[in-house]
């Protein structure tokens, strides 16, 4: 008779993506991700671990060797794009999102006054929770995520009515607009935003996100592109910034967003 005593059923049982998934610690995608510069290196490590008190003396350390710009692009913001990827795996949480970006933004501040005129932004965008949602995580996370990626936001907050977006839209003239809603009863206002945009004139890119809403709906009004996740929202921004319109942003948002 068969003698099945002696077998060892890890090795047929073993789930590997748990394996795998288990091996994501913030110290291990930080190996992999962190500058290799050891002044960018400590930069990069005092945003990721949220080390406010640290962040003041790190910068005008940093100073003395490396330019402003250099801090910002190459340190703080290499540290906030390790939280964006803990963000994404389920490491990290809103409270260390909003706490590293904290001690970046501290940083920045202190970087960009040795910058003559101060740091360019690369664009604007307008960003608020629709009508009627008091709901406003994500879009606080999706800022967070944009500042750090160099874009200016304009954040209009939560429950936001559609006239006073086509009237911020028409005074700030961004890139473009982005709405969340978490309830599936708020979603439509999106689509009301930008019908009333293109009444206006203005075909720029209306980004719809949030629980409430899938690709699906996004795309199935004029203007209208999709942002799954927060993580997302700078790679679909640079696209944009490049000159993609909304249909360009539609026909390649697999490979924008993919990875992210």
């Amino acid at each position: 008779m068969f003698d099945i005593s002696k077998i060892d059923y890890s090795f047929i049982l073993k789930r590997y993506d748990i394996a795998a998934e288990n091996n994501d610690t913030p110290e291990a995608i930080a190996s992999k991700m962190l500058p290799k510069d050891p002044v960018l290196n400590k930069l990069a490590s005092v945003v990721l671990y949220m080390k406010l008190k640290e962040i003041i003396p790190t910068v005008n350390e940093a100073l003395k060797t490396k330019k402003p710009l250099e801090i910002i692009n190459n340190g703080l913001v290499a540290g906030m794009e390790i939280v964006s990827v803990l963000y994404a795996k389920h490491i990290y949480y809103l409270p260390e999102i909003m706490m590293a970006a904290k001690v970046m933004e501290v940083g920045i501040s202190i970087a960009e006054k040795q910058i003559p005129g101060g740091r360019e932004t690369k664009g604007k965008v307008v960003m608020h929770a629709a009508e009627g949602d008091p709901h406003d995580i994500g879009k606080n996370i999706a800022a967070v995520m944009m500042r750090s990626s160099g874009f200016t936001v304009v954040d209009l907050g939560k429950d936001v009515a559609v006239d006073e977006v086509v009237a911020a839209v028409k005074k700030e003239k961004p890139l473009f607009v982005s709405g969340t809603a978490l309830m599936t009863t708020t979603m439509t206002a999106m689509k009301d935003g930008a019908a009333k945009l293109q009444a206006e004139g203005i075909d720029i890119p209306y980004m719809a996100a949030g629980g409430a809403v899938n690709r699906d709906f996004a795309e199935s009004f004029d203007l209208g592109i999709y942002s799954e996740k927060a993580p997302q929202t700078p790679p679909i921004a640079e696209k944009i910034l490049k000159g993609y319109d909304w249909k360009k942003v539609r026909e390649e948002w697999d490979s924008i967003v993919g990875g992210q």
